[in-house]
């Protein structure tokens, strides 16, 4: 799951301009946080966005698999690979960006909810 440096900085540069982001390294990959949401992670020199039902199917229409950090496809994470082609564009990436935030802050409160019940 190492993540190159070169590869970090141009996941970082391409959407930087979209929102103020923050890297965290983790577990030889590296977390993505937008303010203190975490919403992507990068691995193996691959981005992946949170996911759920809402646009999950993004996703699969394009063929990209779940985020699998033991190497088992029967285990994996709530997040997605993100297209190559909608990384290299920015007009494509923000509304594909846009959900993920989106969903990883819907994800953030329902647990805030569940702490405070």
């Amino acid at each position: 799951m190492k993540v190159t440096d070169a590869y970090r900085t141009y996941v970082l540069e391409q959407l930087a301009p979209l929102v103020p982001i923050r890297a965290k390294n983790m577990f030889g990959g590296v977390g993505l946080y937008a303010d203190d949401v975490f919403f992507a992670i990068i691995a193996g020199d691959t981005l992946y966005f949170k996911v759920d039902d809402t646009n999950r199917t993004d996703y699969e229409s394009a063929g990209m698999a779940p985020f699998a950090p033991y190497g088992d496809s029967s285990r994996t994470m709530q997040y997605y690979m993100v297209p190559a082609e909608v990384l290299e564009d920015r007009e494509l990436l923000h509304p594909w960006l846009d959900k993920a935030l989106t969903v990883a802050t819907n994800a953030q409160e329902r647990k805030r909810k569940r702490r405070t019940s």
